[in-house]
Formats: structure tokens, C-alpha cells, sequence
């Protein structure tokens, strides 16, 4: 009888994920419990069992991390990555890194970068430093050298020519001097003659173009536009769209395809729509929203299978009709992957021509779109859904609160007419669905929006927090069961499609949670499976209490980031098991693919998906991600150099706030009126010696035991803003809590520098 083969140790199945991938040609390929199982010959239910308990150790233990291609040892990248090339070594090999990467798990790998496989007739563009590519990676085998080794499969973006910065005047030459506004070109100046400067004064952000680099001095460089005051918002929002490689202007033949497009008719390319305009749709937006991509309507569902029941239908604009795949405008969209929204401008993804006029649910007019109608019951269940191609005419144009003030029994000319027949049983029926949403429990964060305000010069007017009413929450519950919709749409026609997807926690991040929670008497068991209603079970636990902002804090800090990908793994946030983009094609590439699927999936017409494998599909997943982490970068940025200048005027100024961030350095505080973020050194603190406690998010008085801890309520007073920078300091003037939570009783009346031995080094 043959003996079982003898069960493998923690080092053997690492040491079989690394060969496995190691050997795997083109990349890592997907590695389960089941091919675990296979080569180690382990059969049985014992023995698949204790395997399984082996990998969630060593998942907990952080050796191993799941990912949607399978296990990998952690720190290694999946096959496709999206990369920035940044440099050359000594032998002229481009080396990149990932464009996006966790700095917990170190440091960056890098990557040798080879050709791509280039057509004697079509060479295309070769990669170079600067550029923006997406990298087939392998385990690189030669020692001594980088990690990786990486084939580019596409070229995404070139690098800049243009760059921005501020012009230093030489009173001498009459010339001057650019320094870059980018971070990492800062220490890379650009010489100016008095030929080239333009108009530029001193002290000006301009746009310039490098025109040489001279083997000795500074590359040579021409003003191309003074863009004015770098105290303007212009000025402001135009860094974060240089630094960031933001495609802020469409070229002449995009801006022709655009204009050359027709408004689309009941019946073209052989293909009727249904006649949908006699439906009163109405778009609910925020009142300055410059385009409307959607639009709903609800009402009684006499079936006789769902009494007391709703029929909700969610009207999208048909962008896929005039935005053909492979076209000059597909191709700019799939550039851009989405629009980016600053305070003073929209960054488009397309066009106005189509954005704003073709592909508007304006009101009285006829618009193509694509309608979901969905069938929902009294318990907010959705029995079943349909899609439908169309032709539709918005009944009205309503702003969130115009809505709502109706609702709440303050109607105007427009909304009175709509109340009974189209806004009353629109939140009948939304009442029904929250029904639905609070049984399945999606993740409850309360996450304030801010919003500035500015003034008619550029300059910030005040930052608010928009109220959230019941018409925010309406709009945003139907749009979600209309992702859900087109999402299970596609699966049942067996269609290919890029899914919006967001990961669970990280093993690292549960960790982490469960030992701060441990420190408020919260037990939380290490290695827990959680689901949404968990930390919704925790929050509710501490609402009300002093611990409830921290706990916030960290609950959000724990989660996953939310990214487009083409293998489905769900959407922990919202709990659901698949879930799509489909309701916003004008400002999201994501959007505009899940319409051509349903098109072609459901054989409605012209403009569907071409033939597209899973894999070109993870491809534009990537990138749209990337675009999306750009944009939000810059948005954030742009944010925070407004604010550091709108504060410049107030230094010396008291603010109450929180404490948002806590390090070794010291403390970062969000201010409760503007929500601008600043630092405390931890140097300031006070004459004490504070340790970092890392798992009570805190900073801690070894003498006295004061704590400043993640959460904490505080006073602070500015003393130096960077409105270059976005950066604020701040001097802590608040007390920290006792060893027991208890505000010491001692007030210090003057904060000074720590002495030298209490520096961090």
C-alpha cells in the first residue's frame, strides 16, 4: 500500500509559490489551495483541512496575501502593471516601478523595462523616461539587478514637454530663471533668455517649453503662456493638472470629431429606439452641475405579482451611440479615463459638444439614452429588470434641494405641477428600497463632503458642508441598483466587462484594528472573517461616546480602495457580489464600456463592444484605475493649496479641530471649519518626551502620560502656511488626556521648542 505523501511545511508551500511563479512564463499565473493541494498529493477531508488552516496562518502572519490572480507571497506584483519609467542604469536599461504601491510593504520593486515587439511597418513610439506604460512582469532570473523584468504591451502617455512653473527674473540678462512647480522636478531649473520670457514678470506661474539641453549649464526654455498671480484659483488648479500629467486641452481633430457628430434620430443604422418621451424623467443634480447624464421616474407597479410594489427607471445618456470604439474620441476618452473636478473648472473627459449639448437630458428636449426599468417590491427586493434603448425628453431640470424642498412641503412653480404624478412616488419607492439596502448593510461611514465657494477673482469666498438630504440618498440608491442591474445583465449573456470592485480588509489592517480596539475594551478575534455589518456593528458601539470619532478614523483607514478590474472578487464596501459602472458615460470610461456590452449583449444597435478578450479588458481596467488615483490626487492637491492660501492671511489665528494623523514626527490635525489638514511637530508639544504608540494611534508623555490620540477634539494656532505647498504648521494650545483619559488639570500658558534629546532622529 502506498504511503500518503508527507504533509508540506509553512517553508515548503512558500518555497512552491515563489518557483510556481517564478517559472510561470509571461508572469505569475493563478496559484489556489487547490493546486497547493495537487502537488503535494494531499487528499482527504483532514488533510484539506488542515491545509486551509496552514494558509490562513500563514495569510495572518503576512507571508502570503490573496490576490484576484490567486496567493503570492507578499510584495510581489501581479502579472499586468501599470508602471512609470523613471531612470536608466549604467547599462542605458529603462527602469521602472509600479505607478501605484502600498509603502507598507517597502520599498518599490523596480523593473527592467524591455522593447515591446515592434512592426517593420508600424514601429509606433518607443518607451523612454518619463513615460507611462503598462508592463507584462516576470521574476527577473539574473541576480544583482532588479526584481523584475517587464515587456511593455502598451504606451500610455509620453512625457511632457510642457512644464510648468514660476518665473524668476534676473535683473542682469534681463532674463530668468524657471523653477519647476513639480516636486520632483524642483532641483531641474530651465534657463530663459530675454528673447523667450514673453510677458512673464517676476514671481509669475507661466507654461513653458524646453527647447535644449546644453552639456554644460541649464537647459534652455520659452514662456509659452503667464498664467498670472500664483495667489489665483487658475494658477492653483493648473499645478495639480501639470504635476499630474492631467490632459487638459483636446486637440483641433478631437474638438472636429466632436462637432461633426449628429443628434441622433428615433431610427438610424438600421436600428429603431423605443419612444420613451411622453415618461416624465426628471434629472436631480447639485445646482451648478454643468451637464446631466441621468435621469429617473417611479411609479406603482399594477402587476399582479407585486402588489404594493414600484416600477423605477433610471434613464442614462446613450454617450456610447456617438463615442464609436477604435474612434478619435474613444481614443482621447480612453486617455483621459475620467473628468477631473477642481473648484473653479471641470477638466472634461469629452468634449462639450458631446458632454454638455448631444449627451445633456436637457429639459424639453429630445436626448437618446439607455433606460434600466426595474421592478422592485414593497420590501425593496428587485424581482427582475430590463434594458431598453430610447428616445427621451426630461420633464424637468431639478436641483438636489428644489427636490427635497418639495418633498418637505415647500414646492415652486416647477416642482408643484410634478409633485403627485412624478416626485411623491419617487420617494415611495425609495422608501421601499432603503428597506432593501438596511437588510443587506453596506459599510455606514459618515464621511462629510467639503465644498469651497469662490469668489468672482478666483479666490476662496468659504468652505462648507453641503447638507445631505433624502434626494442625495434617492439619487444614489437607484443608481446603485442600476449598476447592479447592468452588472448582472452582462453575466446572464455570458459578456465580458470591466466590474467596479472594491477588496475586504487586508489580514495587516484587521490586525491592526483588532489590536487598537483591544485598547478600548472592544474584542475583536485575529483572523476573523468581516463583513460590512461587523464594523457597522462596531460603530454603533461607540456612537455617542469619545471614542467615536477615532474609531471612524481607523474603521476607514482599514478598508480596501475601490478599483475598476475585468475578474470579478465584489464590492465589500456595499456588499454586494457584483456590482458595475453604468450610470455615469460622460465622466467615466468604465461607464461608457459596461453601455457598449449591454448594447452588444442585448442586440441594440450600432456602437456596441468589439470583440474583446478578458485581458485586453484588465488592461483598460488598469489604466482607468490609474487615471482615477490621478485624478483624485490632483483634486485633493488643489484642494489643499487653495485652503494653505486662503488661511496665508490668518497666521496666528485659533482653530479647533481634530487630530487626523499621528506618527512618530507629531500630529496632523483637520480643522473643523475648512477641513484643512496641518501639522503639529511632535517637538512642540510640550516638555516631555512623547513615544508613539502604534496600535493606540497616540502619542504618549513618558513622564507624564499625557496622550494626544487619533480622534482627540483640540485647539490649535496656526503659525506658518505654504500655500505652494499646501502645507500648514500648526502649535498644539490643548492639553492632552491623562494616563486614564482624564484632561490634565495643568494648563501650559507658552509652548516651546523641545529640547534636543526629545527630536526624533
Amino acid at each position: 500500500m502506498q504511503k500518503p505523501a508527507p504533509f508540506p511545511s509553512r517553508d515548503d508551500i512558500l518555497a512552491f509559490i515563489a518557483r510556481e511563479h517564478a517559472a510561470a512564463e509571461g508572469g505569475p499565473r493563478k496559484i489556489e489551495k487547490r493546486e497547493i493541494a495537487r502537488a503535494f498529493g494531499i487528499k482527504g477531508g483532514e488533510a484539506k483541512i488542515k491545509l486551509k488552516a496552514l494558509l490562513k496562518e500563514l495569510e495572518i502572519e503576512g507571508a502570503v496575501q490573496k490576490t484576484r490572480a490567486g496567493l503570492a507571497k507578499t510584495g510581489e506584483l501581479p502579472a499586468v502593471v501599470l508602471c512609470d519609467i523613471l531612470s536608466r542604469d549604467r547599462d542605458g536599461e529603462l527602469i521602472a516601478t509600479p505607478a501605484e504601491w502600498d509603502e507598507d510593504l517597502g520599498v518599490a520593486p523596480k523593473i527592467l523595462v524591455t522593447l515591446p515587439r515592434r512592426s517593420t511597418k508600424h514601429p509606433g513610439p518607443a518607451p523612454g523616461v518619463g513615460d507611462r506604460a503598462l508592463l507584462k512582469v516576470a521574476p527577473h532570473r539574473e541576480t544583482g539587478g532588479p526584481a523584475y523584468v517587464g515587456r511593455v504591451i502598451k504606451l500610455l502617455s509620453r512625457a511632457q514637454k510642457r512644464v510648468l512653473g514660476v518665473f524668476r527674473e534676473d535683473p542682469r540678462s534681463r532674463g530668468g530663471r524657471i523653477v519647476p512647480v513639480d516636486k520632483k522636478q524642483r532641483d531641474r531649473e530651465l534657463f530663459v533668455t530675454e528673447a523667450d520670457r514673453g510677458e512673464a514678470r517676476d514671481g509669475d506661474l507661466v507654461s513653458v517649453e524646453t527647447l535644449s539641453r546644453a552639456r554644460i549649464g541649464l537647459p534652455q526654455a520659452r514662456v509659452r503662456e503667464r498664467l498670472g498671480s500664483m495667489n489665483s484659483e487658475k494658477a492653483i488648479s493648473l499645478i495639480a493638472i501639470n504635476t499630474h500629467g492631467i490632459p487638459d486641452l483636446f486637440r483641433p481633430e478631437i474638438l472636429a470629431a466632436a462637432e461633426a457628430a449628429k443628434p441622433a434620430r428615433m431610427s438610424a443604422e438600421g436600428f429603431a429606439r423605443e419612444d420613451w418621451r411622453s415618461l416624465p424623467l426628471l434629472t436631480i443634480d447639485p445646482p451648478d452641475a454643468k451637464d446631466h447624464d441621468d435621469a429617473v421616474f417611479a411609479q406603482p407597479d399594477d402587476a399582479p405579482d407585486n402588489p404594493d410594489g414600484f416600477v423605477v427607471t433610471v434613464a442614462i445618456a446613450d454617450v456610447s451611440f456617438y463615442v464609436r470604439p477604435g474612434a478619435a474620441l474613444d481614443r482621447e476618452a480612453l486617455d483621459r479615463g475620467n473628468s477631473v473636478y477642481f473648484p473653479d473648472r471641470v477638466v472634461p473627459m469629452l468634449p462639450e459638444r458631446i458632454s454638455n449639448d448631444l449627451c445633456s437630458l436637457r429639459q424639453g428636449e429630445d436626448r437618446p439614452a439607455l433606460a434600466c426599468r426595474m421592478r422592485i417590491g414593497k420590501d425593496g427586493h428587485k424581482l427582475d429588470h430590463t434594458f431598453h434603448r430610447i428616445m427621451m425628453r426630461s420633464a424637468a431640470k431639478l436641483s438636489y434641494s428644489q427636490a427635497q424642498d418639495a418633498i418637505d412641503g415647500r414646492p415652486d412653480d416647477t416642482t408643484r405641477p410634478l409633485l403627485e404624478t412624478a416626485l411623491k412616488p419617487l420617494w415611495r419607492a425609495y422608501a421601499a428600497a432603503k428597506l432593501s439596502r438596511e437588510k443587506r448593510a453596506p459599510l455606514d461611514l459618515d464621511l462629510p463632503e467639503r465644498k469651497i465657494l469662490l469668489k468672482p477673482d478666483g479666490t476662496v469666498d468659504r468652505v462648507f458642508v453641503p447638507p445631505r438630504l433624502d434626494a442625495h440618498k434617492l439619487i444614489e440608491e437607484f443608481m446603485i441598483l442600476a449598476n447592479v442591474a447592468a452588472a448582472e445583465t452582462l453575466e446572464a449573456n455570458k459578456s465580458h466587462l470591466i466590474y467596479r470592485a472594491h477588496d475586504e480588509p487586508s489580514i495587516e489592517k484587521l490586525s491592526a484594528l483588532s489590536e487598537f480596539l483591544a485598547t478600548i475594551g472592544i474584542k475583536l478575534a485575529k483572523g476573523q472573517v468581516m463583513k460590512p455589518r461587523q464594523f457597522n456593528d462596531i460603530l454603533s458601539r461607540v456612537r455617542g461616546t469619545e471614542h467615536e470619532n477615532v474609531v471612524n478614523e481607523i474603521v476607514l483607514r482599514t478598508q480596501a480602495q475601490a478599483e475598476y478590474v475585468a475578474e470579478n472578487y465584489g464590492h465589500f464596501g456595499l456588499h454586494l457580489r457584483r456590482y458595475a459602472h453604468f450610470t455615469s458615460p460622460i465622466r467615466r470610461y468604465a461607464d461608457l464600456i459596461v453601455h457598449r456590452a449591454l448594447v452588444r449583449a442585448l442586440d441594440l444597435g450600432p456602437g456596441g463592444l468589439p470583440e474583446m478578450g478578458r485581458e485586453h479588458l484588465a488592461e483598460i481596467a488598469a489604466k482607468i484605475s490609474a487615471s482615477e488615483r490621478r485624478a483624485m490626487a490632483a483634486e485633493r492637491e488643489t484642494t489643499d493649496r487653495l485652503i494653505a492660501t486662503f488661511l496665508a492671511e490668518q497666521i496666528g489665528a485659533s482653530f479647533t479641530g481634530r487630530i487626523a494623523g499621528v506618527t512618530r514626527a507629531g500630529l496632523f490635525v483637520k480643522l473643523d471649519d475648512t477641513g484643512a489638514d496641518g501639522f503639529v511637530p511632535a517637538a512642540t508639544l510640550g516638555a516631555d518626551y512623547y513615544r508613539f504608540e502604534e496600535a493606540a494611534h497616540a502619542l504618549v508623555g513618558s513622564r507624564t502620560g499625557e496622550t494626544y490620540q487619533l480622534g482627540d477634539a483640540v485647539e490649535v494656532k496656526l503659525v506658518e502656511a505654504a500655500p505652494f505647498a499646501g502645507a500648514l504648521r500648526f502649535e498644539m494650545l490643548s492639553d492632552g488626556k491623562g494616563q486614564k483619559g482624564r484632561a490634565l488639570s495643568v494648563k501650559k500658558s507658552k509652548r516651546t521648542a523641545a529640547p534636543t534629546s526629545r527630536r526624533r532622529k
